[in-house]
Order: C-alpha cells, then sequence, then structure tokens
C-alpha cells in the first residue's frame, strides 16, 4: 500500500470559488518517500494579495506554470491505486475533487487526515496544526505555506505516525463511495452538495418509496458512511437500493431527533423496522418496597406498562447510570438492583452506604434522596425553554417545555432573547408529545450540556 502526501496552495477557502497555485505530493511507502512531484499551478484567475502576503505566490510566478487541465492526468496517475494523505484532508481533498469535477472528471480516493489521526496516535499535545505540531516533534518545516514545504513535513510527520501506530493509523482511512456498487439513478455528484450540518435525511427508492429516515450532526458523512458500508447484508442491500437523497436541515440535535422519531412513525420505512419495534428497549422503574423504601431497578420495557422515569439503549447503559447515581446520591446498591445480597450491600461494608439496606437509616431519609431523583427525571413539571443552534447562523432553534410536557418547538432570529421569554411563544408551532417524544427529551437533558435552558 502506497501514500500520497498532499498538500495545495489555493486562491482561497473555498473549493467552489478557489483555484490551486501550487501542488506538491510525496509518494510515501508507509516508511519513507519514494517519489514526488511538485509544481506551481495557473489557476487562472488572480491571485488575491492577501494570499500572495501568505505564501508569496504571485501572478508573475504562475504566469507561465501549467493550467490544472495540463497537469490532470499526471495527478492521476501518480496517486493511482494510493491513500490521499493530508494535513485537514478535508480540504485538499475538496479542492482538488473540485479541479477535477470542473473538467468533467470524478476524481476519487480513499483518504486520511494527519490531523485527526495525529490527535489519536499521539494524543497530548497542545495544538494540532501543522506548523505547531511539527515544532513540538521537533520536525523541520521549511517553506511554511508553500506546497513542497508543507507536504514534506506532512510527509515526515505521516512517518512518524506510521512508526509510532500503523493498525491504529490505518482506521484512519477514509473509503471512497464506489458509483458502481450504487444505484445507477443516485446522482453521485449530488453527494458534494450534502451540508456536514444537523438534520434529517432521508433515502428513496426508484419507485419514490421512502425506505430509509436518519439523523446526524454530520448529514454529508452519515450519508455517505451508509454508502460505504459494506459488512452489513442490510447496507449493502439498501445501497443497491437508494435513487435519491433529501434532507431537512434542523440546527437542533434534539428536534433531529424527534424530527427522525416522528417522521419513522409516519411512514414506517422498511429499512428502519428495528428502529420502529423499540429505539429504547430498556428503562428505569421505581417502586416501594414492604418496608418502605423506594427502589429502582433497570428492566424492559415491553414487558411492563407504565412509562419508565428514563430510557436506554442497552441494559449495561442502564446499569451505568444507575451506578453514577448511586454514587452522587449516596443511595444502596442492593436497594438499586446492582447487589444481590440478603442482608448488607458491599458499599456498607466500606462506609460508602448509609444503611437502608439493613434499616440504619430510615425510609424517610433514604426516600427524599430517592424523590430528588424521580422529580429531576420527570422534569418536576417544570416549564422552560430549550434553546439550540439554529439552522443557519442567524437564528437559533427555540424548544418549549411546559408542566414537564413537550408542547412544541420552532425558530427565532438571533438576537430573539431581547424579547421576554413570555412573548417566545410566538416562534413556536405545537408538537404532539408522546411517549418516544418523552424519552427523547428526557434521554437529551440528562446527556447532551451544550444548549441553553430558560425557566419561564
Amino acid at each position: 500500500m502506497h501514500y500520497a502526501i498532499v498538500d495545495i496552495e489555493t486562491t482561497g477557502g473555498s473549493p467552489k470559488s478557489s483555484k490551486i497555485t501550487e501542488i506538491a505530493i510525496y509518494k510515501h511507502s508507509g516508511t519513507e518517500i519514494i517519489d514526488e512531484y511538485v509544481t506551481l499551478v495557473n489557476p487562472e484567475m488572480t491571485i488575491p494579495p492577501f494570499i500572495t502576503n501568505l505564501t508569496g505566490i504571485n501572478d508573475q510566478m504562475v504566469q507561465n506554470a501549467p493550467k490544472f487541465y495540463e497537469i490532470a492526468k499526471d495527478i492521476v496517475e501518480f496517486t493511482e491505486d494510493c491513500i490521499f494523505v493530508a494535513h485537514n484532508v478535508g480540504f485538499d481533498y475538496g479542492i482538488i475533487r473540485s479541479e477535477f469535477k470542473s473538467l468533467g472528471f470524478d476524481y476519487r480516493r480513499p483518504h486520511l487526515c494527519t490531523v485527526r489521526s495525529s490527535r489519536f496516535v499521539i494524543p497530548g499535545h497542545e495544538s494540532y496544526s501543522l506548523g505547531k505540531l511539527t515544532r513540538s516533534l521537533g520536525i523541520e518545516l521549511q517553506g511554511r505555506h508553500r506546497a513542497g514545504g508543507d507536504a514534506l513535513a506532512t510527509a515526515k510527520l505521516f512517518t512518524l505516525l506510521y512508526e509510532t501506530d500503523p493498525n491504529n493509523l490505518s482506521t484512519f482511512i477514509q473509503e471512497e463511495v464506489n458509483p458502481k456498487r450504487l444505484h445507477p439513478n443516485l446522482d453521485i455528484d449530488a453527494l458534494d452538495e450534502l451540508p456536514n450540518k444537523t438534520g434529517v435525511y432521508k433515502f428513496f427508492n426508484e419507485f419514490n418509496q421512502l425506505i430509509y429516515i436518519g439523523k446526524s450532526i454530520h448529514i454529508k458523512k452519515r450519508v455517505e458512511q451508509h454508502l460505504r458500508n459494506g459488512k452489513t447484508k442490510k447496507g449493502i442491500q439498501m445501497q443497491k437500493e437508494i435513487s435519491r437523497i433529501e434532507f431537512e436541515l434542523t440546527g437542533s440535535e434534539l428536534i433531529a431527533l424527534l424530527r427522525e422519531s416522528e417522521l419513522i412513525k409516519a411512514h414506517k420505512p422498511i429499512y428502519n423496522r428495528s428502529l420502529r419495534r423499540n429505539s429504547f428497549p430498556y428503562g428505569l422503574y421505581d417502586y416501594m418496597d414492604e418496608k418502605g423504601y423506594i427502589r429502582f431497578f433497570v428492566g424492559q420495557t415491553s414487558k411492563r406498562q407504565e412509562s419508565p422515569l428514563t430510557s436506554f439503549n442497552s441494559k449495561r447503559e442502564g446499569n451505568a447510570f444507575m451506578e453514577r447515581i448511586v454514587e452522587e446520591y449516596e443511595l444502596c446498591q442492593k436497594l438499586c438492583d446492582l447487589y444481590k445480597s440478603h442482608s448488607s450491600c458491599f458499599q456498607y461494608t466500606i462506609k460508602q452506604c448509609r444503611g437502608a439496606c439493613v434499616q440504619e437509616e430510615s425510609p424517610e431519609e433514604y426516600n427524599k434522596r430517592c424523590q430528588e431523583i424521580i422529580d429531576d427525571l420527570s422534569l418536576n413539571g417544570a416549564s422552560f425553554y430549550i434553546v439550540d443552534k439554529g439552522r443557519e447562523k442567524k437564528e437559533k432553534s427555540v424548544i418549549l417545555i411546559e408542566n414537564g410536557s413537550l408542547k412544541g418547538l420552532g425558530y427565532a432570529p438571533f438576537h430573539f432573547n431581547r424579547l421576554e421569554p413570555k412573548k417566545w411563544d410566538t416562534f413556536i408551532s405545537q408538537t404532539q408529545e408522546n411517549r418516544d417524544a418523552r424519552t427523547i427529551l428526557k434521554l437529551f437533558l440528562r446527556k447532551n450540556k451544550s444548549h441553553k435552558i430558560v425557566e419561564l
């Protein structure tokens, strides 16, 4: 396996409007550089002064340089059967693909980012920018912001990463979507237009039937994962059927979760069957025992009619949550179904349980702390707004919880918080709360801390 370590200089930062002014590629065996390709490129446009100040590349330098279409074949051949490697690979790979696309050629290579892989293979550095990281590692970087110098430094960094942990480094290789495995009606170019933002995506087959609904905080990445999936029978079969993709931005991850659940319930897509059965198969339940103590346990939601206090994706997740609650509220392991015993729990023997298991702590005192948990998980009948990211920078998402129940959601202008919260209901559209919506809401509030709560 060979690697093509790439760096480019451009006329700007956007793949759609920028052109390449210089490209450097070092072919790498994993242990050493075995070939190189470096050239200036005539971008066929004026280089902005701030770019010239940054790179030193001006219009005169590229005047007689080859245009991209003149070196395109060289790049294809030089990188053939190579993993495309770059520091912040999304930028370099995206611009090069855009240049090829303008020539009517679909350039695709498996690719690897040395920023992401460095964070994993050599953790603990203050910065992972190329300049600061190479300096801290003692890697010489000559010609900063020139393709040759940056690519050579990236190649030396790659050598270090490969020698440190080649197995884990290989897990960062992103395989490209293979058009031959996809439905012929699926517009492969449309994939490039998908946003890497939060929302819901929908897959349709050739008969315009909705076959799958999903949500992601990175729609483009998630959709590409579906289209690259060669590991599961269901994934491979679905790839062959997808002929059209739609998406719906939500900004807020919580709204994406709620919208996904709502759409799955309404349309019942064939490939969402497992989600329809039960998204959250385990829940936290409580009851009072014969001695007057509140007890908690994690059980299967399909076996109980009452709604759980909160829900989990697995029994393990539920037990881990209970272990944190036991420690935080000084509860008894035995009374939380985490320790089987006819006498005291283990925590009591090391003086970390107050003795509810052997009636040394009264039910009244013990139950006070249990009730705090129950009130917290049931939202305590509270009324508040959840303010989160909007679909674009100029807005925020707003979700209304009234008396502990989901009442509605919507979007507001970015500076809407200058209004009194009681006037925010003009931004809210009513929504139907159901068991799944309530579960999603409580799970989100338990796990996610990026949003803002405004109490009413």
